[in-house]
């Protein structure tokens, strides 16, 4: 019995090459890992583009690979954090593009950290960037969706935003749980004017910010490993699954979802979550 399994196929190729020909998806973090995936799927499916981020080298080297493509990209510098900054980035969008068809709200972040190591500058600045962000960009977005009569909204949060917690992240957890908690709130709202409005959860993603900020933290050895074992998929997902589930929930096929959170992980909600450091350590 072969016991090799099969490679992965492109996830994209599920989808119809001109599916969003003539649409706008605005994505922020955009730049780089899932973000930069997210925003090349709806490139590579006719959509034109806008990537937004803080770190402008990211957006240049994303927008050349966009136009490549042989579509419109625009790349704007922005903090979601800053009510003034998205609106100058959406009128420049508004006359460039016209309507968003397409949000995907990506931007945010975390660090690793037991609770009390966490700064009161540190829990607001991990808050302000990923519950106060993802609202500022859905009122100002969602309200034009709304008056335009279509549009589709996905919130990119994480496994640790449910009911069991969020032990390494929880500051992010309670952030990313209030996002959650605001997607059904406005879905409430947004089913109504044509507009759908859904949270991903994508569990541990192989990205370069994995990697960097978060493994590197970790105080026990082959801590990647571990978690790979905790997976019940052992692997790790990929940046381009985690595109190709945003695609669907803005396609025709999921007009109908709204108001949902959808955890794509390969189980690892439903398996152990192995401790980065010694849970049992007080602070000092």
């Amino acid at each position: 019995m072969a016991t090799d399994k099969p490679e992965n196929p492109n996830p994209l190729a599920t989808f119809s090459n001109a599916l969003f020909k003539g649409k706008t998806a605005l994505v922020t973090g955009g730049g780089r890992g899932i973000g930069r995936e997210i925003a090349l799927a709806f490139a590579q499916l006719g959509a034109n583009v806008v990537i937004a981020s803080r770190n402008t080298e990211n957006l240049d080297l994303t927008k050349a690979d966009i136009e490549a493509l042989g579509v419109e990209c625009l790349a704007a510098p922005m903090s979601i954090r800053e009510p003034e900054e998205i609106d100058a980035m959406l009128t420049r969008v508004n006359d460039q593009f016209g309507n968003i068809d397409y949000l995907i709200n990506n931007a945010g972040g975390q660090f690793p950290s037991r609770p009390w190591d966490i700064s009161d500058r540190g829990w607001r600045s991990v808050v302000d960037l990923n519950l106060n962000g993802t609202w500022n960009m859905c009122n100002r977005v969602g309200t034009q969706m709304i008056k335009h009569g279509s549009g589709a909204i996905v919130n990119i949060v994480h496994v640790y935003s449910y009911d069991r917690g969020a032990s390494l992240f929880v500051h992010s957890g309670a952030a990313r749980a209030g996002v959650v908690n605001m997607t059904k709130s406005l879905a409430y709202y947004y089913a109504r004017h044509g507009v759908n409005i859904n949270a991903l959860a994508p569990g541990s993603i192989e990205t370069q910010g994995l990697r960097e900020e978060e493994y590197a933290k970790a105080e026990v050895d082959d801590f990647d490993e571990l978690q790979k074992n905790d997976i019940p998929a052992h692997r790790l997902g990929t940046p381009e699954e985690v595109a190709a589930m945003a695609i669907f929930l803005c396609s025709p096929a999921a007009k109908y979802i709204n108001g949902a959170s959808l955890i794509a992980d390969g189980g690892q909600y439903l398996g152990p979550w192995s401790d980065m450091w010694d849970p049992n350590e007080a602070p000092q």
